[in-house]
């Protein structure tokens, strides 16, 4: 599905990733965790074209996706939900939503699709007529994540999705995630809670100042480096 070879990227010059190699498999979550700085968000933004290439192929579905233009990656399938849940404040959740097929010019599959997205997030229905401002912080988040659903995506880059969620809407976030990946979505997440995102990734990997320390499917988490930093309370 996805496969990033020796990526060097960063911003205005600045290299913060230094040679990485991520794969992505169909039907795989694939999360990345490490400390604050090391890179992680810098690798997702690379594939979206938000942060720099200075080095290195990313290819998606056998073709050279490296520094396309975003509006081309989405249509070939990928979605990117950023961290801290963006959504248009004045807007309705619906119209929130409707931005999310903008380059969909068939409005019978604008609504198939948002048929789709309130099935999965029966309260966005619920609030469809409600100025995003007012939703909650997990509300916020499903908005944003039904925005990135709305053109149907192969490919979903997440970035930090549980910041700032209490620890049971994290729980019921993390589900929605596994659901998503059982409907045939691929996905990449960078994730600050490392021990659920190594309990709901099918394979993690551990980025520190700019490389992969360690990568391991589940049984990562008895690694004694992961059991000593990212466990012991200074992650």
């Amino acid at each position: 599905m996805l496969s990033i070879k020796n990526l060097h990227a960063g911003y205005n010059g600045l290299k913060v990733l230094k040679g990485i190699d991520v794969h992505v498999k169909p039907n795989e979550i694939v999360a990345l965790i490490g400390p604050n700085g090391a890179g992680k968000s810098t690798v997702i933004k690379a594939i979206f074209n938000i942060a720099n290439v200075y080095d290195g192929k990313i290819i998606f579905k056998d073709k050279d996706i490296t520094n396309m233009k975003t509006h081309q990656l989405m249509k070939l399938g990928i979605s990117y939900v950023n961290q801290g849940r963006i959504n248009f404040g004045n807007l309705t959740v619906e119209e929130n939503l409707t931005i999310g097929a903008d380059s969909i010019h068939d409005s019978s599959v604008v609504k198939k699709n948002l048929d789709a997205v309130y099935k999965k997030f029966p309260v966005l229905k619920e609030r469809r007529k409600s100025l995003a401002y007012g939703l909650s912080g997990g509300q916020q988040q499903m908005l944003a994540l039904g925005r990135a659903l709305m053109h149907k995506p192969s490919l979903l880059l997440l970035d930090e999705p549980s910041l700032g969620l209490s620890p049971l809407l994290q729980k019921q976030l993390f589900k929605i995630i596994q659901d998503l990946r059982d409907d045939g979505i691929s996905i990449l997440i960078v994730e600050q809670n490392a021990k659920r995102a190594i309990e709901m990734a099918d394979r993690t990997y551990v980025l520190e100042d700019g490389k992969i320390a360690l990568m391991g499917g589940k049984d990562i988490v008895n690694h004694e480096k992961i059991k000593s930093v990212y466990l012991g309370g200074r992650y």
